[in-house]
């Protein structure tokens, strides 16, 4: 049996007798496309099927594809890591955030994690009115000093910087930077409206506020999921939290970024990428817990991280389960998406543990 059929028999496993509802994964092993598989249904209701082109809502996912816009703008030296926001935004230089650097924002020391208070709806999916938020917040720590996930208002943060670099819209960056020069056409940041038929449903039973408010995702956006289930949210812009594609898509995205990338492509050369997933570690403020798995925009693998067991290993998970990495131990890049929310076990660990035994019992891996 191939490695494509025991992952294609475990997908259909999850969705008829595991709880799932429609689940993708692909994986490509040292640049050539090893499993491309999908499972279950689109929703609970039409009996639509998941395919290969389905596109998912990804959630932080997308938080790579973001990061690695940023570093081909520079590695073309359109902009440098050290650099103040400010210098490419003016307007972000209020209360005092003129000192905050690009590097900053990709490993989430800038200070400014918690979304902007009295904003709606339809505020959050207008990309000029968030902006302008943003860059009117005050850091709530000195910003370099301490690490805090941004989950949401990083889109905006680096995402404004790109668009203001380059002039052009960040979706359009997304196309332009990540999915012409791979070929694909399943990854985005604000679809257009004639790809909504490809978007599954997300479903979260039973979810509920949690008893302590995040300020950093506020309870009015949530649950997440009904969020983007809405046609309005799915079309907007939100570069940290909205990203919608393949997991097809996600797994080019990180085969590209290995050693010899894919098909002939790397989005980025190896140095760079060693430069950027190296662990990076702010001054640490005396009894402060921080996590010591980041780097420039990317999460990093070591121990029984799902990315990998070393530090090279490198991606970003999605609220809900959706994941995506690269293994250069392996030569393992893998993108895995999903639309059923809360369960009790990590279907991904599930399906990315039985992948690596079979990559093993293979002798696929170069590790």
């Amino acid at each position: 049996m191939t490695i494509q059929e025991q992952m294609q028999l475990l997908l259909n496993r999850l969705t008829t007798t595991g709880g799932q509802r429609g689940l993708q994964l692909a994986a490509y092993v040292n640049g050539k496309l090893l499993v491309n598989v999908s499972a279950g249904s689109l929703d609970a209701h039409s009996g639509h099927r998941v395919s290969s082109d389905t596109l998912f809502p990804v959630f932080s996912t997308g938080k790579a594809m973001q990061a690695t816009v940023i570093h081909r703008l520079a590695q073309r030296g359109q902009l440098s890591y050290d650099q103040p926001i400010a210098q490419v935004w003016p307007e972000f230089a209020a209360h005092g955030k003129a000192a905050i650097t690009i590097g900053q924002a990709l490993y989430h020391t800038a200070g400014i994690p918690n979304m902007p208070t009295g904003i709606s709806t339809s505020d959050l999916h207008n990309w000029e009115t968030m902006c302008r938020a943003v860059a009117a917040l005050t850091p709530i720590w000195p910003p370099g000093t301490r690490i805090e996930y941004h989950a949401i208002t990083s889109g905006w943060i680096l995402g404004e910087v790109a668009c203001r670099v380059t002039g052009k819209p960040f979706g359009q960056l997304i196309r332009e930077e990540v999915c012409q020069p791979l070929k694909m056409d399943d990854m985005y940041m604000g679809i257009p409206a004639t790809v909504e038929p490809r978007v599954a449903t997300l479903e979260e039973p039973g979810w509920q506020p949690p008893i302590v408010e995040n300020p950093a995702i506020p309870n009015w956006l949530c649950p997440l999921s009904t969020w983007m289930n809405q046609p309005e949210a799915r079309r907007a812009c939100v570069p940290a939290s909205n990203a919608i594609m393949s997991a097809h898509a996600i797994a080019r995205h990180y085969a590209g970024l290995l050693p010899g990338g894919v098909d002939g492509v790397e989005l980025l050369p190896p140095s760079r990428v060693a430069m950027v997933t190296r662990v990076q570690r702010p001054p640490l403020a005396q009894g402060d817990d921080q996590p010591k798995d980041w780097g420039l925009g990317y999460r990093l693998g070591g121990g029984n991280s799902i990315y990998g067991a070393t530090s090279a290993a490198f991606g970003f998970s999605g609220y809900g389960g959706s994941v995506g990495f690269a293994d250069p131990a392996i030569g393992l890049a893998l993108g895995f998406t999903k639309n059923f929310f809360g369960e009790k076990e990590n279907t991904a660990d599930i399906v990315v543990r039985e992948l690596r035994t079979a990559l093993i019992s293979a002798g696929t891996s170069r590790g």
